[in-house]
């Protein structure tokens, strides 16, 4: 049985995070903890971003005896045209493979930039924005912004599959 870390307890990442693995894997098993990214609350880079997943995956495999830690970020980051949402994930096994993937990006309207410039946090934001509570938990802000085509759990779960790609690659290869 494969037994798998996931650093996180947001509803929809743990979701993408299953549905990925139960696409590959007959046998797995899942522990949910809550784990630190050791970024900002809100990465504003891809960097961060980055980092902050690598250290959800690589925090949440020490806590346990799994196989593979998984962790998923969410952020923004800046360009010349405007703000984006950008979203990675990192795959840490027990062997010490580290495997990086990032998923799609949208641009967020002027207000919710605006906004984060000033320090806010997207999911206190988009919960202000929508006039609903636990925004990030559910659809997030690219569900919302997207008019509900493509939603969180959806977004994270082709990040989790790249990484499970990946990752067969790499053991294929080892």
């Amino acid at each position: 049985m494969l037994k798998v870390a996931i650093g996180t307890q947001n509803k929809a990442k743990v979701e993408a995070i299953k549905n990925g693995f139960r696409q590959y894997y007959e046998n797995v098993s899942f522990d949910c903890l809550k784990t630190e990214s050791n970024v900002n609350e809100q990465p504003f880079s891809d960097q961060e971003t980055i980092e902050g997943a690598l250290n959800r995956g690589k925090n949440v495999l020490k806590m346990t005896e799994a196989d593979v830690g998984i962790g998923l970020e969410g952020g923004v980051t800046e360009s010349l045209y405007g703000m984006f949402l950008c979203n990675w994930g990192a795959l840490v096994d027990s062997s010490g493979h580290e495997i990086i993937a990032g998923g799609a990006r949208i641009s967020l309207p002027e207000e919710i930039g605006s906004g984060l410039r000033q320090g806010r946090e997207l999911g206190p934001l988009m919960d202000e924005f929508t006039q609903r509570t636990g925004i990030r938990h559910k659809e997030g802000a690219v569900g919302v912004f997207t008019n509900g085509t493509v939603t969180r759990d959806a977004m994270f779960l082709h990040v989790v599959q790249l990484l499970i790609g990946q990752w067969h690659y790499k053991k294929k290869r080892s």
